[in-house]
């Protein structure tokens, strides 16, 4: 991961964007704080895609006895 100085971003920007597109992550500081992260298309993509409760669960490895059976009694009366 490469880290750079606003100023120096905004002068080599084409570099950076040829940096990302070959993987290469560039953390853009000002002041010496990062604000910003420059990443490739493919990253962005990878990071962007949230999986479904249904997927995680999947991926778990959880065996059906692993959880404790749910409670199917009424948790209180609710008038409105």
């Amino acid at each position: 991961m490469r880290e750079v100085q606003l100023r120096h971003a905004k002068a080599s920007l084409s570099s950076l964007v040829e940096g990302a597109a070959q993987g290469e992550t560039a953390v853009i500081t000002r002041r010496g704080k990062p604000r910003a992260v420059l990443v490739g298309i493919d990253e962005w993509n990878r990071l962007s895609q949230v999986p479904s409760f249904g997927h995680l669960l999947l991926a778990s490895g959880l065996e059906d006895g692993d959880l404790p059976a749910r409670d199917a009694a009424p948790l209180r009366d609710a008038s409105l």
